[in-house]
């Protein structure tokens, strides 16, 4: 009897609740070779849709189906639009620096390479790594999560690339004047590059690499004032 007083039966509050679910965690494909091909293939389907389509249209299914893959197959290597735009930006940010060395590379000798830099980074500002880099900072101005993401790869193509790369094309000297120089040439042809110019756009485009070449020939002291623009 005595037992049996003891015992008090468990209430609602008292029973040990079941432990919370582990929470799910995005599935992240293995690095074998065969995966790295596929996501290489949906990285550069990724590049190719932001140069064509622009970041808006781009989004996952599409990229998916650019690429010959199935939803599951893209959710398999990237689960979220996050994990794609993060990917996308190392992969071309590698193929901006890749295509920027091999127009360093093929700089010709001599003293004055001002030239030979502007007329090679005017035709990379056209190669689809470029265009759907711009399309990417044109999208970072109102996303968030896009200008978190491209900020580091801006910050290092403006150090690496544009500033160590365009020095050497250049071959201008170190200082105010000549950083302005290569400033000056890269901020005109990357807002040409953007520009629709409905009349004469191949004339006024001539036009217009003319003047920046001979801009950064004067900042390199190579030009006189007058050289800016010719009469005649």
């Amino acid at each position: 009897m005595r037992e049996a007083a003891l015992r008090v039966e468990p209430r609602d509050e008292d029973e040990v609740a079941p432990a919370p679910p582990a929470p799910v965690r995005p599935r992240v494909a293995a690095d074998s070779p065969k995966s790295l091909r596929t996501r290489a293939r949906i990285l550069d389907a990724a590049m190719r849709l932001l140069a064509e389509v622009g970041y808006a249209q781009a989004n996952n299914g599409i990229v998916a189906e650019a690429a010959g893959l199935t939803r599951g197959a893209m959710l398999y290597h990237f689960p979220t639009r996050e994990a794609l735009v993060e990917a996308a930006i190392a992969y071309i940010q590698a193929q901006r620096a890749r295509l920027f060395q091999a127009a360093a590379a093929a700089a010709p000798g001599g003293a004055d390479r001002t030239d030979h830099a502007i007329d090679s980074y005017w035709r990379l500002l056209r190669e689809p790594a470029f265009v759907a880099f711009a399309e990417l900072e044109c999208a970072a101005r109102t996303d968030p999560m896009v200008r978190e993401r491209l900020a580091p790869a801006q910050d290092a193509f403006d150090r690496a690339q544009v500033g160590e790369g365009l020095f050497n094309l250049v071959q201008a000297g170190d200082g105010p004047r000549f950083q302005a120089s290569r400033d000056l040439a890269r901020f005109m042809l990357e807002g040409l590059s953007r520009a629709r110019l409905a009349d004469d756009a191949d004339g006024r485009t001539e036009r217009l690499l003319a003047v920046v070449k001979r801009a950064a020939r004067m900042l390199n002291r190579k030009g006189s004032g007058a050289d800016l623009w010719p009469e005649g």
